[in-house]
């Protein structure tokens, strides 16, 4: 399954954050590549090393055309942490995940089958979604 990331954050000892579309966060210990290969050794520098960013589309995180992870990676070989976001998503990643159109499930909270407040809550213009809800009302994710 792909495990498209939302955000990644450098943390202190060579640690990163990252976020994906699921609702999960995990924390990524690059510090093993860089002590065995040599493509990695760069990341030593502070500076680059603070500089990683998702990769466009979520597939991976970079830090220069040379030095790359992929989202499985990340994903597989992550350690689970704990957010106040978990669990948490986007209607357009849920779309994606679930293989769906927006407007289902926009009209699934005014039908009420997704509640608004309990499965559903609108910050701005940006509507967030339960994964449990989600997979309460469309099953595990189908992308």
């Amino acid at each position: 399954m792909f495990h498209k990331i939302k955000n990644v954050t450098a943390l202190p000892e060579f640690k990163l954050s990252v976020q994906f579309a699921e609702g999960v966060t995990k924390i990524y210990d690059v510090l093993p590549l860089i002590e065995k290969f040599d493509s990695f050794k760069p990341l030593n520098n502070a500076e680059l090393f603070s500089s990683v960013e998702t990769d466009t589309g979520g597939y991976g995180i970079i830090w220069n055309d040379d030095i790359d992870i992929s989202c499985e990676e990340l994903f597989e070989n992550g350690k689970s942490v704990s957010t106040p976001f978990d669990g948490l998503m986007a209607f357009g990643d849920a779309t994606t995940l679930w293989n769906l159109n927006e407007s289902t499930l926009r009209k699934a909270v005014a039908y009420g089958k997704l509640r608004n407040g309990i499965d559903v809550c609108k910050f701005g213009k940006q509507w967030v979604v339960s994964v449990a809800a989600m997979r309460r009302e469309y099953g595990n994710p189908t992308n």
